[in-house]
Order: structure tokens, then C-alpha cells, then sequence
């Protein structure tokens, strides 16, 4: 019995590709498309929403 091969579309250009060890980009399709979605979080593009609480506000910590 041979294994499925699963594909899945790039994250970041929509491009299809295999999703299996043998793809050392996985989940983006090749190392340009890895390194322009790495630039976008370090860019600050990218943000996980976070409410922020006025007793979380805290001046007092370091």
C-alpha cells in the first residue's frame, strides 16, 4: 500500500505543492516564498490582535 500524498496551496503565492518531508520548504512552496512571509512578521505585518486591559498596564514592572 502506497502512502497518500497530500498537497496544499502556498501560504503566501497560492501555489499548489507536496506537503511531505521530501519538501523542505513545507508549507510554502519554495525558500523565496519561506523568506517573504519570515520579512512580513519582522515587518510587524503580521499581528496576533491582543486586548489590552487598563489593570494589565502596569508601570511598576520591568
Amino acid at each position: 500500500m502506497s502512502a497518500k500524498i497530500t498537497f496544499i496551496n502556498c501560504p503566501q503565492c497560492n501555489q499548489k505543492n507536496e506537503y511531505s518531508l521530501s519538501n523542505t520548504f513545507r508549507p510554502f512552496c519554495s525558500e523565496r516564498c519561506r523568506k517573504i512571509d519570515l520579512g512580513q512578521w519582522a515587518n510587524e505585518n503580521y499581528k496576533i490582535p491582543v486586548e489590552i486591559y487598563p489593570q494589565d498596564l502596569n508601570e511598576d514592572v520591568i
